[in-house]
């Protein structure tokens, strides 16, 4: 009998389906949820959905802010979009700050009138809250003298549950406060802090700031959530960690990671646990002791993670002072802070005292690297 010619269009097909059938069935699915322009379309449980390297700015993974806002904090800075701020170089990017006054004069920041708002949508005036579009400077209030960057993902990479990993090294130099954290992407509890905050990593950059012999400085770092129901009632103290390393986190790079998932959230440095929380079933508003208020809970008819069951993004920025109390008044310093928490003019007190801080930046030694944000890697998996 002859042979039977397999008919290649038939069989092949049939033979590749099977052979993929495997492979789909192994993928788990996940309970990450993401948006954005630059969130996958699918994935697994585990996948690797956004990561950079830096081996180049990419403009459309991380949006730059532009205010003159000061964080909400009344920060001393300016943040823009140049690349004397922010910027990449052998495979690192660099949040670097400089002074206003290199741009436009020293005179310029007791009397001129600084309107950030352009016409291009990268322009734009970001938030103007606090005077944060347009200021006039005064001899007791001057500009914002210090420019800096403070960039995000809030339009192309939003995301609910996952493991973050950034790989660091933070800056010295005295008042500067280095941040990478997340916000929600909605507001969907409404606004801060009812739909949470997450900081990853936050520090200061002074090298011998001491606060009841801890050197509160460069050689501690710190990961918190911020939470509650209105302005001014955050349960942040019972959500804090912080830990201490002698060899000052500016000294070398680390990885600083988040574990967020619907049942609890996990920091860690370098694979180390640095803090833990996985509320009951009373959620945030009982750990926060919310319960207690006689208010109405927001986050009622979310799961017991909320406000943290929605969707945040990623945001890292070099801020500077700020009369938050972040530098706390009663902190010694080499030099000793030059504002009060409480000053109607800190941000001129600040600027006063320039040759005392600027020195410790050491901006004119291998292009200001030590006072600069570097980060080497940003990495986000699915769960």
């Amino acid at each position: 009998m002859k042979p039977v010619q397999p008919n290649n269009s038939i069989m092949w097909p049939v033979v590749y389906i099977a052979l993929l059938a495997p492979t789909s069935l192994a993928c788990m699915v996940s309970e990450t949820t993401v948006s954005g322009t630059h969130a996958p379309a699918t994935f697994c449980s585990g996948d690797l959905i956004f990561s950079d390297d830096f081996q180049e700015f990419d403009l459309e993974k991380w949006q730059h802010e532009n205010t003159l806002a000061g964080g909400g904090n009344w920060e001393f800075q300016y943040y823009n979009n140049n690349r004397t701020n922010s910027f990449t170089h052998d495979g690192l990017l660099f949040i670097r700050p400089s002074l206003t006054s290199d741009q436009f004069g020293e005179e310029f920041l007791s009397s001129g009138t600084l309107n950030i708002e352009g016409g291009a949508p990268a322009d734009r005036c970001t938030n103007p809250i606090n005077y944060g579009c347009e200021r006039t400077g005064t001899p007791s209030h001057v500009l914002n003298p210090v420019k800096s960057a403070r960039v995000r993902t809030v339009n192309s990479f939003n995301f609910r549950y996952g493991r973050v990993e950034v790989r660091a090294k933070l800056p010295a130099g005295d008042w500067l406060w280095p941040a990478i954290w997340l916000m929600p992407a909605f507001n969907v509890y409404g606004s801060w802090p009812s739909s949470g905050e997450i900081d990853l990593v936050e520090s200061r950059g002074n090298r011998k700031l001491y606060q009841n012999n801890v050197n509160i400085g460069t050689e501690q770092v710190g990961s918190t959530l911020h939470f509650g129901p209105y302005w001014g009632m955050n349960a942040y103290e019972s959500a804090t960690w912080s830990r201490h390393n002698n060899s000052g986190y500016d000294n070398d790079f680390h990885r600083y990671q988040l574990e967020w998932t619907s049942d609890h959230i996990k920091f860690s440095i370098d694979d180390e646990q640095l803090g833990y929380i996985s509320p009951d079933a009373g959620g945030f508003w009982h750990h926060g002791g919310f319960d207690k208020s006689g208010l109405q809970n927001p986050w009622r008819y979310g799961s017991k993670m909320a406000p943290f069951d929605q969707k945040f993004y990623i945001i890292m920025n070099l801020a500077v002072g700020g009369t938050n109390g972040y530098f706390p008044d009663d902190a010694s310093n080499p030099a000793p802070k030059p504002w009060p928490n409480n000053s109607p003019q800190a941000i001129t007190d600040f600027w006063s005292k320039k040759s005392d801080w600027l020195p410790t930046w050491n901006l004119d030694t291998d292009d200001g690297k030590d006072a600069s944000l570097q980060v080497d890697y940003v990495k986000v998996w699915a769960l």
